[in-house]
């Protein structure tokens, strides 16, 4: 009989160009790979895209085909068809003129948003951000909703109602707040030193509230130093007594880039990919996520699944049964439109206009 964990595949890897060359099949299809992330490089227009999502699936079924796709800045697909989505602080700033227009509108952003991916064959994307607008953060700004967290959480709920419309899961993100510190995690390391009692009065409400609708939760890659000396993302307190703990959150969690500066220095020590990604797996993710490894001729990808499969033989890590369901329950369970027939829906054409007028 085989075992149900042998198959938890806990790695979320990138490929380098808009096509598979033979190093990417070979990863994509090692058993520890549960995901690939696709970027702005990855993109020429929908047939391509649709193209080497259909070769992806066809090496690995089960594999979570996932992008960062949020709007305003932080949109990978912007041609050939593709909806340019409002930044999120859009629909708070439409809010404050018209709350239920405005959720109707986050609604509309979040079908338009999946539909339009589903179309070319990608399941998932890390959405919404749920951060709060301090006025601090120049790599949050206008990706946060509303500095209110009831608005927050509001219209990410309207947003995600709209993401399952079109057979699509989601992602809050960056647990348990990013917006108050200013320092950029892709290359400092944030220290946020209010309270844990401060925090979840204020930040991390929103994942208090949406427990049951967030299909995924991202950490922060921030320390909150009144809680932990360890970011987020690789603390145990955060994910497991807080998150899981306190506010009763069952999805997946995702470790945030391990790519980026703060995520591989813990305490004082730079740790190797594989090792960052092993203690975020450590405290709490159930899938790691490593960017924009496989561009050139770097190795980091192919030492960091032999370094999973000699930590495994050497008991330093064991798979997750209860962490592959949780990825597994990010795929869609519908069938995608295919583009021309979704672009005759009324739901789809309703939403589109909506967004043209407003936006």
């Amino acid at each position: 009989m085989t075992d149900p964990q042998a198959s938890h595949a806990p790695l979320i890897i990138d490929i380098g160009s808009q096509a598979l060359n033979a190093v990417d099949r070979r990863r994509l299809a090692d058993p520890l790979v549960g995901g690939v992330i696709h970027f702005a490089r990855n993109w020429q227009d929908r047939a391509q895209l649709s193209a080497l999502n259909v070769e992806i699936k066809a090496l690995r079924p089960d594999i979570l085909i996932c992008v960062d796709h949020e709007g305003g800045r932080v949109q990978r697909f912007r041609t050939d068809g593709f909806t340019h989505l409002p930044p999120m602080g859009s629909l708070g700033k439409l809010w404050m003129q018209d709350p239920m227009r405005a959720t109707q509108a986050a609604v509309a952003c979040g079908l338009v948003l999946a539909a339009e991916l589903r179309a070319c064959g990608v399941d998932f994307s890390f959405t919404p951000v749920l951060d709060l607008d301090f006025g601090e953060s120049s790599v949050i700004g206008n990706r946060s909703f509303h500095r209110d967290p009831r608005v927050v959480a509001l219209l990410a709920r309207s947003l995600t109602h709209g993401l399952l419309q079109a057979g699509m899961a989601n992602c809050g993100k960056h647990f348990p707040g990013h917006g108050f510190v200013r320092a950029d995690s892709h290359v400092a390391i944030p220290v946020d030193r209010r309270s844990l009692k401060a925090i979840l009065a204020d930040d991390a409400q929103p994942y208090d509230w949406l427990a049951g609708t967030l299909s995924a939760v991202m950490p922060a890659h921030v320390i909150y130093s009144k809680v932990d000396a360890r970011p987020a993302g690789f603390s145990a307190k955060w994910l497991q007594d807080v998150l899981r703990g306190r506010l009763g959150f069952e999805g997946a969690v995702f470790s945030d880039d391990l790519s980026m500066e703060a995520a591989r220095r813990i305490q004082g020590e730079q740790l190797s990919y594989t090792d960052a990604a092993l203690a975020a797996l450590g405290a709490g993710c159930d899938l790691a996520l490593l960017c924009n490894q496989s561009i050139g001729e770097s190795t980091v990808l192919d030492e960091v699944l032999d370094g999973f499969a000699k930590a495994r033989r050497d008991g330093r890590w064991q798979p997750s049964a209860d962490s592959e369901a949780r990825r597994r329950a990010l795929l869609p369970r519908t069938a995608a439109l295919a583009w021309n027939d979704l672009m005759q829906t009324p739901a789809y054409k309703q939403a589109s206009a909506l967004l043209s007028r407003l936006f």
